[in-house]
């Protein structure tokens, strides 16, 4: 369960760059940051889920 918590404050921290950069007026790294955020809260979402349904390690 720890790996799921990692995974979830790392993407508020990839939301947070982004924001950073959208008000910097840095689009290109924002959307880089934005596609870091997501990859990461679907890491966090699909084990999350995997662990819900009994099929990982407990």
């Amino acid at each position: 369960m720890r790996h799921i918590c990692i995974r979830g404050i790392l993407a508020l921290v990839w939301v947070a760059a982004a924001i950073v950069c959208g008000v910097s007026g840095n689009m290109e790294t924002t959307a880089i940051y934005v596609i870091m955020s997501g990859v990461f809260l679907y890491s966090a979402y699909s084990a999350w889920n995997k662990v819900k349904t009994g099929g990982g390690d407990k």
